[in-house]
């Protein structure tokens, strides 16, 4: 695989200058292109502490670079959508979201905050002996002894080790992230789970359904992520 594409086909979701940039970096595989960004344009493009690549290789290899808590080093490292970036040396913490305009994005969080993640459950398989596999949103997989897990649930995850802290029900009353469809970036209470597969929820301006696979439940009452407001 090319580890660059033209910026031309680069995802929408990239905030890349496509007419002035005839190439963009091309990520390691594992996760949608469109919900990801390779670390290299993460420095370049969203936190411009780069200009070149030779840059970007610089600060990953000297500085203590954190995707979910583990050390990256390699400018194609895909930064995914719930993903936590952290920079110790400098004490900046970050999650990737995905806003309004359909754009990947940076927030910025505090270091208690970056000391989990959530991810959302959707699969899961049944293995020998009982035991329950569960299938992340971010590509990785848990074993869980019971089956209390839905798929749709969201599970928040303590970083590095990725133990599950607590779970997140896709039900009433949970708080939602929308990250795709019309309503993408935008965050509200859940009024209703349908059995048609739409949910029902309600922002601070407005009242929408909108499909469970663009649900993204990040919150019991209230939001464990933080948002813009």
């Amino acid at each position: 695989m090319a580890n660059h594409l033209k910026s031309l086909n680069a995802p929408a979701s990239w905030p890349v200058k496509r007419k002035t940039t005839k190439f963009s970096l091309r990520p390691l595989p594992g996760k949608p292109m469109h919900e990801c960004m390779p670390m290299g344009l993460v420095f370049k493009n969203l936190l411009k502490d780069a200009r070149t690549m030779k840059e970007v290789k610089a600060i990953m290899n000297d500085k203590e670079i954190l995707v979910d808590g583990r050390r990256v080093k390699d400018p194609k490292y895909p930064l995914g959508l719930m993903d936590v970036l952290s920079i110790p040396v400098s004490d900046e913490q970050y999650v990737l979201l995905v806003n309004e305009s359909e754009k990947l994005c940076l927030q910025k969080i505090d270091k208690k905050e970056s000391s989990f993640k959530v991810s959302k459950i959707i699969g899961k398989t049944v293995l020998k002996g009982g035991k329950m596999q569960l299938n992340m949103y971010d590509g990785k997989n848990i074993i869980v002894k019971d089956g209390k897990f839905a798929v749709g649930d969201s599970a928040v995850l303590s970083l590095p080790d990725y133990k599950i802290r607590d779970t997140l029900k896709l039900e009433k009353g949970s708080y939602a992230f929308l990250t795709s469809g019309s309503h993408t970036g935008q965050h509200g209470s859940i009024e209703n789970v349908s059995a048609s597969g739409l949910v029902k929820i309600k922002t601070k301006k407005e009242e929408f359904e909108t499909p469970r696979e663009s649900v993204y439940v990040v919150g019991k009452k209230e939001p464990v992520v933080k948002f813009k407001e």
